[in-house]
């Protein structure tokens, strides 16, 4: 089946689709010897896809994973500033996967990963409202900043839409509340907070659809079931 190369060059885990673009675009992906072009379709099976000069052998299975990203991690595969990424962590896995989604460096919790590049697009869309659910521990007037967090606001040109919330433990120093959002855009949670005056403390994603972080401890991984990759593909 003919499929866009950048797809069929993720399917493999050689790149993630904006890498096997720019790979495309230097030249280093070649069809029957011809040079690629962006956009270009292909079926894998009925002709001869280098890269560097390296044939594309068959396709790895594809892997479903859940990983706790520690605090401390970024939700790349490689960093420009030489901090440690989310691909430490998955060293035992047998095939190269992908973060979907992100979680920002100083967030921990639930992080789903996978070389299927048509639901990890699929999981990301902004159509798809996916439910995140999130332990965020604040400092601040929980009073007047909770009811704004449930409303839509705007901060710095982004539009965030109300959050669910609900207050779980208050304590002299700090509150933990859960927030669940159904938008994933950059730093929203804490962005949010900082806007209804309260501080993030800590911020954990504990759920995400309906898949749950359980008791999954911090920065290991488990394999997904056959039961929750179905799920997921229903979203």
């Amino acid at each position: 089946m003919e499929e866009r190369l950048q797809k069929i060059l993720s399917a493999y885990g050689l790149f993630s689709r904006r890498e096997a673009e720019r790979a495309i675009q230097a030249g280093r992906v070649l069809v029957n010897g011809a040079p690629a072009i962006l956009g270009q379709r292909a079926d894998p099976d009925r002709v001869v896809i280098t890269v560097d000069g390296v044939r594309l052998a068959k396709a790895p299975e594809q892997c479903y994973l859940m990983l706790y990203k520690p605090r401390g991690y970024v939700t790349t595969l490689s960093d420009e500033k030489g901090r440690a990424n989310v691909s430490d962590l998955v060293t035992g896995c047998p095939v190269r996967v992908y973060p979907v989604g992100r979680l920002d460096l100083n967030s921990e919790g639930l992080m789903l990963m996978t070389n299927d590049g048509a639901l990890t697009q699929k999981l990301t869309h902004p159509s798809n409202q996916i439910e995140k659910e999130y332990l965020v521990r604040v400092t601040g007037n929980v009073e007047y900043g909770v009811p704004i967090l449930r409303r839509n606001m705007k901060v710095d040109g982004d539009l965030f839409h109300g959050a669910k919330v609900s207050i779980l433990k208050s304590e002299r120093e700090n509150t933990l509340l859960s927030i669940t959002i159904s938008e994933g855009k950059n730093r929203q949670i804490r962005r949010m907070c900082d806007y209804a005056g309260l501080y993030v403390v800590q911020l954990k994603r504990v759920r995400e659809g309906d898949l749950r972080l359980g008791s999954l401890g911090v920065g290991t991984w488990r394999y997904l079931t056959a039961d929750e990759i179905q799920m997921l593909k229903r979203h």
